[in-house]
């Protein structure tokens, strides 16, 4: 069962790249722009991350913090935040307890070839951690998609 519009975030998110155990109430009176992506360093989750970073304090004067998640292990995020310098922190979900708590874990095609992945998806979280909108793959333009966000405002 996915987590959706109206419903409370898990209390514990997982652990960032480096190894800090990432909590909702870390964000508890901030609204946050929780993405999840496929996979560090490839060219559609590089341009996502990069939207974010370049428009981080304009997310950020609109009350917005900014936290990523993919199944890429720590070490992994931490050289994708180095290379691309990212001012926010990555969840590193190995055991992919929150892609499938969340639903953004499934089976994808690529070029014909069916294989187990997550789609691409970002969910709006008020102060209080309660899901206010979910934007789908379908939907996210990665290399404008921090602008998408501070359209809805």
């Amino acid at each position: 069962m996915a987590l959706n519009t109206g419903d409370k975030i898990p209390g514990i998110l997982g652990v960032d790249q480096d190894g800090k155990e990432v909590k909702a109430s870390d964000y508890a009176g901030h609204k946050l722009a929780l993405y999840f992506y496929p996979k560090d360093g490839t060219p559609g989750c590089t341009a996502e991350a990069c939207s974010f970073r370049d428009n981080f304090s304009e997310l950020q004067k609109a009350g917005y913090r900014i936290l990523g998640v993919s199944v890429d292990d720590e070490r992994s995020h931490k050289k994708f935040i180095e290379r691309q310098r990212l001012p926010f922190p990555l969840i590193a979900d190995t055991d992919k307890k929150l892609v499938e708590a969340f639903g953004v874990w499934g089976e994808k095609t690529f070029m014909g070839r069916k294989y187990t992945g997550t789609f691409r998806t970002t969910f709006l979280v008020n102060g209080s951690g309660i899901i206010e909108k979910v934007i789908g793959s379908k939907e996210i333009k990665t290399k404008e998609h921090a602008e998408q966000i501070l359209k809805l405002l």
